[in-house]
């Protein structure tokens, strides 16, 4: 029942467009390290860039695994589950660049992002991923839910950090500058934000 496709575009890129939720999958090389699997979401926060690329918006959070991971080697996967309408499941499988806010590419890719305050939510890096495998499968086992709305709590909660208070709180988590398992993680302080 599941399909490969050599691109994202018509109605595979519709479908993950009109997704209000995804998730992501990265790991460290170590036979032994930790798998991160992460949901995602906020309205604005992610874009089809071009029929072999993703991206979205890394903001302020406890933890920074997929960075980390992609720090070491780039492997990672993304998924989108419908929730509601046909079952289905894409999963866009390839290779992913955190890309920070000091790098002279962060301006161009974040005009991708024109729907969504990015100042409100802490934002450290975009995640590009270049896809090397793009499936999808019947979700039939998925189960039907509703979307109501995007939480305001993460907004609420970053928009009144600055630059240096962000770094500040990082610092204090014990797995934002190192992974699990003790891999570099959110380079600190942060750049800071020019946009």
């Amino acid at each position: 029942m599941g399909k490969t496709y050599d691109r994202i575009d018509g109605r595979l890129r519709s479908f993950i467009e009109a997704q209000p939720l995804f998730f992501t999958a990265t790991a460290p090389l170590s036979g032994d390290g930790t798998v991160n699997l992460s949901p995602k979401g906020l309205t604005g926060s992610l874009a089809v860039i071009d029929e072999r690329t993703v991206a979205y918006l890394d903001f302020a959070g406890s933890g920074a695994e997929t960075i980390a991971h992609l720090r070491e080697n780039g492997r990672i996967t993304l998924m989108w589950c419908a929730f509601q309408g046909p079952p289905n499941i894409v999963r866009v499988h390839g290779r992913g660049e955190a890309v920070f806010r000091d790098d002279p590419r962060f301006p161009e890719l974040l005009t991708h992002f024109p729907d969504i305050d990015h100042g409100q939510h802490g934002l450290r890096a975009i995640i590009v991923v270049t896809a090397d495998l793009v499936r999808d499968s019947c979700g039939f086992a998925v189960p039907l839910m509703t979307y109501d709305a995007d939480r305001e709590l993460h907004g609420k909660r970053f928009a009144r950090e600055d630059d240096a208070s962000l770094s500040e709180y990082f610092a204090k988590k014990d797995h934002v500058t190192t992974s699990l398992d003790g891999l570099p993680g959110l380079p600190l302080p942060l750049p800071p934000s020019t946009v």
